[in-house]
C-alpha cells in the first residue's frame, strides 16, 4: 500500500513574523535597559573601589619607572657599573622608597648630624643669589649675613602620581566607572535579554548548540581578560615607561585615558581566546578537517605570532605572553574537534525539502 505525500513542515511551528520579532526586540531591549539602570545605580556605590583597583596596574608601572629613571641617573652621577645599578635598583623597590635631593643650612644640619662644618663659604650645590634671598635689602650693607646652604639626598616614600587635568573630569571617571561596574554587574541579565531574542530565531537543535558553546566562550573570555590586566599591563607599561627614561620625560599618565586603554586591551584578549571556538566552528561546517589542522599546525603557529607582534606593543615579552597561551588554545581546538565531531544529516546529503508537493512513495515489496 503507498503511503500518501508527506507535505508537512517540520518546523512549521518555530517560525515567527517580522513584526512578532519587532516586538520580542524592543521588549528585550527595555529589560536590558531596565537592568543596565539598576547595576549602575548599585555601581555608583563602589566606584571609588573600581577606580582604586584599575589603578593597581598603573600604579606598579610608575613605581617601576620612577625606580628605573633615578637609578639610572644616580649610575650616572656616581658612575656606577651595571651590577651596582642592580642592587640600588633592588634597594629602591623592596623598600619602595625614591632618591630627593634637599637643601639645609648647615648649622641645622650639624646639629642633627653633630659635626661642624666649615661655614666660612657658600656651598658650591646651593648657588643661591644674594639679591634673591633677601629681597626688601635697600643695599649690600644692609643685608645679613647667608646662611651656608648645603643639598643633602635623603630618601622618600616611593608614591605613584595619577593626574587629572580638569576639575569635571574626576567625577566624569566616577560615572564612567559607575557605568562600566554596572553593565558587569547587570551582564547576566542583558545577555538573558539578547538570548531570548536571538533564540526565537533557532530551531530546536541550533539552541542546544548555544547551551553548550556559551559557557565554554565565557570562561575563554574571562581567562584571556584576567591575563591581559594580571600579565600582560606589566611588560606593556615598562616597554612605553622605556621611552620616557630614555628621552627624559616625566610621566604623569591621565587616570581618563588610562581607563580606556584597560578596556581595550583586556577585550582584545578576551577575543582572541575565542580560537579553539571558531575551529570548532570551522571544523563542523566543513570548511577545515582536523587532519588540515594538525598538517598545518607550523604554519598556524607562525601566523599566531606574526599576529601576536601586532596586536601588542613591539617588544618580544608582550609577543610571547600573547602567542603562547594562543598556541596552547589551537592545540585545545583540535583536541575539541575531535572529541566533538561532526553531526551526521539524518535527511542525507540534499537536506529534507518541506515545501516537495510530491514526496516519493514507498512501494511495498513483490509478492512472492
Amino acid at each position: 500500500m503507498a503511503h500518501s505525500p508527506r507535505t508537512d513542515d517540520l518546523f512549521e511551528g518555530s517560525k515567527m513574523s517580522f513584526g512578532a520579532h519587532l516586538d520580542e526586540l524592543r521588549t528585550c531591549l527595555v529589560r536590558a535597559l531596565l537592568g543596565l539602570g539598576a547595576g549602575f545605580v548599585i555601581a555608583l556605590i563602589f566606584a571609588n573601589h573600581l577606580v582604586a583597583f584599575v589603578k593597581l596596574p598603573l600604579e606598579e608601572g610608575l613605581k617601576n619607572f620612577y625606580v628605573d629613571r633615578d637609578s639610572t641617573k644616580m649610575a650616572i652621577e656616581f658612575g656606577l657599573n651595571d651590577d651596582q645599578k642592580a642592587v640600588l635598583r633592588n634597594f629602591m623597590l623592596e623598600h619602595q622608597v625614591a632618591p630627593e635631593l634637599r637643601i639645609f643650612e648647615a648649622q641645622q644640619l650639624a646639629s642633627l648630624l653633630k659635626q661642624n662644618p666649615a661655614a666660612n663659604e657658600y656651598s658650591e650645590e646651593a648657588k643661591f643669589i644674594e639679591g634673591e634671598w633677601w629681597p626688601d635689602a635697600k643695599s649690600p650693607k644692609d643685608k645679613p649675613p647667608l646662611p651656608t646652604m648645603m643639598k643633602v639626598r635623603v630618601w622618600k616614600p616611593l608614591v605613584a602620581k595619577i593626574v587629572t587635568l580638569s576639575g569635571p573630569e574626576a567625577f566624569l571617571i566616577w560615572v564612567k566607572a559607575a557605568v562600566i561596574g554596572g553593565f558587569v554587574l547587570a551582564s547576566p541579565w542583558i545577555f538573558y535579554q539578547l538570548w531570548i531574542f536571538v533564540a526565537a530565531g533557532l530551531y530546536p537543535h541550533e539552541r542546544g548548540y548555544v547551551y553548550v558553546y556559551i559557557p565554554f566562550s565565557i570562561i575563554l573570555f574571562l581567562s584571556g581578560a584576567a591575563m591581559a590586566f594580571f600579565v600582560v599591563f606589566d611588560f606593556v607599561l615598562e616597554f612605553l615607561f622605556q621611552f620616557n627614561v630614555s628621552m627624559g620625560l616625566e610621566a604623569e599618565p591621565r587616570i581618563s585615558e588610562w581607563l580606556s586603554f584597560v578596556l581595550i586591551l583586556p577585550v582584545g584578549f578576551g577575543i582572541a581566546f575565542q580560537l579553539p571556538l571558531v575551529m570548532l566552528l570551522l571544523y563542523r561546517v566543513g570548511i577545515f578537517t582536523i587532519d588540515a589542522y594538525v598538517s598545518k599546525w607550523r604554519i598556524a603557529v607562525l601566523v599566531i605570532f606574526v599576529l601576536s607582534m601586532f596586536l601588542t606593543p613591539a617588544d618580544p615579552i608582550s609577543m610571547i605572553a600573547m602567542a603562547l597561551p594562543l598556541t596552547f588554545l589551537y592545540f585545545l581546538g583540535i583536541v575539541l574537534c575531535h572529541y566533538m565531531p561532526r553531526t551526521r544529516n539524518p535527511f542525507g546529503e540534499t537536506g529534507y525539502d518541506p515545501g516537495a508537493d510530491k514526496a516519493p512513495a514507498i512501494k511495498p515489496p513483490d509478492e512472492e
